[in-house]
């Protein structure tokens, strides 16, 4: 499961975990004088978004290559880029300052982000546990761009990232130059991109116009493969290992750095070195 509705789970997890947050910060401070439970909720609060921040700014510096190529992307933190380390050093630290002078609202206040964290933990766990595992590539009829009939499974060779996308899809334009990109500096991963529902006519003058070279487009007319692989919207894209396994998946656009992170991580592709 990677979303819940239009929200990603991600987002869901956090705001869910930070309810039990809350309570267990503000029942630990009612009744007692020395504390203001205003104080406490907005200090809880405060590091939350202190250490978001300082989780993306970690993400964004360990992978500063990939955003010095776009910076808009930096932006875009729908591509779920947090380094959790630094966003828990961070905000540890803001709500140990922040209370340096209060010794009595530090109890709750860390009381609270315990309970948080133990409850996004829960919840985190419980969503890998009932995701399904590593599952075989499907076998979904497809065309090529020059009109031969093949098959998905058949096209794969070795580590794949296979992209579901249109050209009338915002999104899918706008990650198109990351893949083609990538196509060109991970050799060893074999990048398929299946266009959902158009004709070779229609695919061929948009890449044209965009200047895009593309390895290996296929032609999926009745949205088979969106069916088969449970995507819910475009763009979405799965990830496949060397023996054929699809081990992630990506729904919406892919930056540059969080393509980036899931070959490195998922599929232990390097890139080429540049000449």
């Amino acid at each position: 499961m990677t979303s819940l509705g239009p929200f990603p789970i991600w987002a869901v997890v956090l705001v869910a975990a930070l309810i039990p947050a809350w309570l267990a910060a503000r029942l630990s401070a009612r009744g007692r004088p020395d504390v203001q439970p205003r104080v406490v909720s907005g200090t809880l609060f405060d590091a939350l978004l202190l250490g978001l921040l300082a989780a993306r700014a970690g993400y964004v510096l360990r992978w500063w290559s990939e955003y010095a190529e776009a910076p808009m992307a930096i932006l875009a933190i729908g591509d779920r880029g947090f380094a959790m380390w630094s966003g828990l050093l961070v905000a540890l630290g803001w709500m140990l300052w922040k209370t340096r002078l209060r010794p009595a609202a530090r109890r709750p206040v860390l009381l609270g982000a315990g309970v948080g964290l133990l409850a996004w933990g829960a919840m985190t766990g419980a969503l890998a546990l009932i995701q399904p595992g590593a599952t075989p590539m499907p076998t979904i009829p497809v065309v090529t761009l020059d009109g031969k009939a093949t098959r998905l499974d058949t096209e794969r060779s070795g580590p794949t990232v296979l992209n579901l996308w249109a050209t009338w899809c915002p999104p899918c334009i706008r990650e198109m130059p990351a893949l083609a990109d990538a196509q060109a500096r991970y050799p060893e991963v074999t990048f398929l991109f299946v266009n959902q529902g158009e004709d070779a006519g229609s695919i061929r003058r948009f890449l044209d116009r965009r200047d895009l070279a593309l390895d290996h487009v296929l032609l999926d007319p009745g949205s088979g493969a969106m069916r088969a692989l449970g995507a819910r919207a475009l763009p979405t894209t799965f990830f496949i290992d060397a023996d054929g396994q699809l081990v992630d998946q990506h729904m919406g656009e892919l930056t540059r750095a969080r393509l980036a992170d899931i070959l490195h991580r998922r599929l232990d592709a390097r890139p080429r070195p540049s000449s």
